[in-house]
């Protein structure tokens, strides 16, 4: 004790211009408004819904910038409405009542640990209690690797499955699971459809999201559109198109956040939502979730750091430090905490950088450095404090400390009496999800360039180069050689084109994911509506090289070999992108998928027989089960089977011997007529096993929420985690 004296009293000293907090709030700044007195006040019960009323009338007024609300609000709501900030624009006409049933959450002896190399044994969480109420916005706050994250997934029961959470979890009053729709889960980076417009994309969301009909789920989109004050770029492109220009990084954040908002959840979480946004955004966004909070919404999130203005929006705040609680209660008496415990905030300093200054551990290694450096006024006084020895103090003195008791006090008030069910919204079938996911599809192919359109234009001018190459070749026996390298080369080289899909395909798979983890699509759902978008474009390469392949090498001028190289063709690139979601879904990675993509073709051209015959390849490796399960092999059979059975070749003027004859020292094939069709649906079946791949990969490789982790099931006590 008088080591952690002694060093608060440095501190204290090093913060000589520091007074409380009561004494330094100014009259002009909302930040401090808050009724005389209070300050000292422990949490009270005035925030505490009465779940026989817990409908909150809001009505906005066209031009305002105050919320009135019918029902007794918390003191700190009463910050947006000093006027000292402007509201996000709104809507003509904007005049609406709405009721939203809030819903609160208690968390009590919340621990969560992780999984180590052996057992269970970090604890990333420790022992945590807190509640969230109805039209308040609740923030965690603490500095890297603390255990944010983890605690606001936890409390939304979507932790990974290496985690195991022990403790209580309340909603409303009962231990159960959010249902569908009751709540909105917004990641710190969120995968968004840069050629779509932000109505497009949110329209599109509502109906992978809701059920019902299409024309119902506009009002629901404007809606979210106009609460997170989009209106001015519903009709812009998310990334850019062309010559468009995309949106900034905080008009894309908010469209990540109307995406959840489109379900109008009882429960939003959001991990942190000033991720990426400079100072101005920051003060909007909060702006914007402060107006949505005072609707009934109950807002959870995440923070880092934030400026003073920020700070003074937020209702009350979790203040983590290597997974302890050094805090919990309204962010003024955070303030009158940190002062009472020996550590006042300094006139001139952020209150959220005074607190990440006094509990980040990181600042012992800048402690460090400064001791040996001077400068004109002599040592760097300022930084001489242990972060430890702070941490310490801090936490031992919250534990004693009537906000303790309060939020204890609380919790039991919260969890005494049932509130309202949260009920789930119901989902889109997955016909409808299908339908959806293929449009949506079909529209982005048709604006990304870089998809199709690129491959297309690529595999053109390519079959143009072998055609002409090739071109003039005759009939003559002495042509059979030089058109089976033709007929390797366009279907080797067109597949391996097919690598400059990859980007798109990660795009996709990321997209997935993030519509997952919200159970907004499933593996199935997804693989089909990529297979019923794909098949048009693919359709197109296939007819258009095809065409100019088949004429310039000047196969035989019949319509039903045309229809079956195009079949055949066709047929190739659709393995092909089955292999290509294979290995995309494996790595999930750029680089490495281009790779493996790239030795895999080479693997299989060096085994489709074509430099040497498959009869003739060594037996392990190369003939099983490379030969095997090359498509190269059969696509380029099938092409030779549908031009070289059933002709023959003049040899002298007597002689003549088949096709299959011609092609032996060439390339193995099957004397059979109807061996070609064989091939094709071998093809056919690759392309189908591919697919399954993947939604295995899909399923399995894909983080996905962890049923284990559900609010009912903690079915352990705190005291045998500690």
């Amino acid at each position: 004790m008088e080591e952690i004296q002694s060093q608060s009293d440095n501190y204290r000293s090093s913060s000589s211009s520091a007074s409380s907090p009561a004494s330094r709030v100014p009259s002009s700044n909302f930040f401090y408004l808050r009724k005389p007195g209070s300050l000292r006040q422990p949490i009270s019960f005035e925030d505490s819904p009465e779940w026989e009323d817990t409908d909150i009338d809001v009505r906005v007024e066209e031009g305002g910038d105050s919320i009135h609300i019918a029902t007794p609000a918390s003191p700190s709501l009463s910050k947006l409405n000093s006027g000292s900030l402007p509201s996000p624009p709104l809507p003509e006409s904007a005049i609406f009542a709405r009721k939203i049933a809030g819903a609160s959450i208690v968390w009590k002896d919340l621990t969560v640990t992780i999984k180590g190399k052996r057992k269970y044994s970090d604890k990333v969480v420790k022992s945590s209690n807190g509640y969230t109420l109805p039209g308040t916005m609740t923030v965690i706050m603490g500095p890297a690797k603390s255990g944010k994250s983890t605690l606001l997934r936890a409390l939304a029961g979507r932790l990974h499955n290496s985690a195991k959470m022990y403790g209580e979890v309340f909603v409303n009053g009962t231990k159960r699971h959010l249902p569908y729709g009751s709540y909105g889960f917004v990641e710190r980076e969120t995968t968004l459809i840069g050629s779509l417009t932000v109505r497009e994309f949110l329209y599109y969301s509502a109906l992978l999201q809701l059920p019902g009909f299409f024309c119902q789920k506009k009002s629901v989109v404007e809606d979210s559109i106009h609460a997170m004050s989009l209106g001015d770029y519903a009709n812009k492109l998310i990334g850019g198109h062309c010559y468009m220009k995309g949106l900034p990084s905080g008009e894309r954040r908010r469209v990540s956040i109307a995406r959840e908002l489109v379900m109008r959840p009882h429960i939003l979480f959001i991990d942190e939502p000033l991720y990426h946004l400079d100072s101005v955004s920051a003060l909007l966004m909060m702006v914007t979730l402060k107006k949505l909070a005072s609707t009934g919404c109950t807002l959870i999130f995440t923070i880092y750091q934030s400026s003073t203005e920020v700070f003074g929006l937020f209702d009350r705040i979790c203040l983590l430090s290597n997974g302890n609680t050094l805090f919990f209660g309204e962010t003024l008496a955070c303030l009158q905490h940190f002062s009472n415990a020996g550590f006042p905030c300094p006139i001139m300093q952020s209150p959220s950088d005074h607190f990440l200054r006094a509990i980040n551990t990181d600042f012992d290694r800048i402690i460090a450095m400064c001791k040996n450096w001077q400068d004109d006024h002599g040592d760097f006084s300022s930084v001489n404090m242990d972060t430890a020895v702070a941490i310490r103090t801090l936490e031992a003195t919250y534990k004693s400390s009537v906000d303790a008791a309060a939020v204890e006090s609380m919790i039991i008030k919260l969890t005494d009496k049932e509130g309202p069910l949260l009920k789930s919204k119901g989902k889109a079938s997955s016909a409808t999800r299908i339908a959806v996911l293929t449009w949506r599809s079909l529209l982005i192919m048709s604006r990304e360039w870089k998809y199709f359109w690129l491959r297309l234009v690529l595999c053109m001018l390519f079959t143009l180069c072998v055609g002409t190459v090739f071109s003039g070749l005759g009939h003559s026996l002495s042509s059979v050689v030089t058109r089976v390298a033709a007929i390797f080369v366009f279907v080797s080289f067109t597949s391996l084109l097919s690598i400059a899909g990859v980007p798109a395909h990660l795009k996709e798979i990321k997209i997935y994911a993030c519509e997952e983890s919200n159970q907004h699509s499933g593996a199935l759902v997804f693989l089909l509506g990529q297979l019923l978008a794909s098949i048009p474009f693919l359709f197109l390469i296939s007819v258009s090289s095809s065409l100019i392949f088949y004429f310039l090498i000047g196969l035989r001028d019949e319509f039903s070999l045309l229809m079956y190289f195009v079949l055949n063709f066709f047929t190739c690139l659709l393995v092909n992108e089955g292999l290509t979601l294979v290995v995309a879904s494996i790595w999930q990675d750029a680089f490495w998928s281009i790779l493996t993509l790239v030795c895999i073709h080479v693997l299989m051209m060096l085994s489709a027989g074509y430099f040497r015959l498959r009869s003739a390849l060594p037996g392990p490796v190369w003939t099983y089960p490379l030969s095997y399960i090359a498509f190269h092999t059969y696509a380029i059979q099938g092409l030779l089977e549908n031009e070289y059975i059933g002709t023959s070749f003049a040899v002298g003027q007597v002689r003549s011997i088949s096709g299959y004859q011609a092609l032996r020292s060439a390339y193995d094939i099957s004397p059979n007529s109807n061996s070609k069709w064989g091939n094709l649906l071998v093809l056919f079946l690759m392309a189908v096993g591919y697919r399954i791949l993947v939604f295995v990969l899909l399923r399995f490789r894909v983080r996905k929420n962890v049923s284990a982790c559900r609010f009912f099931q903690c079915s352990q006590n705190t005291n045998d985690a500690r």
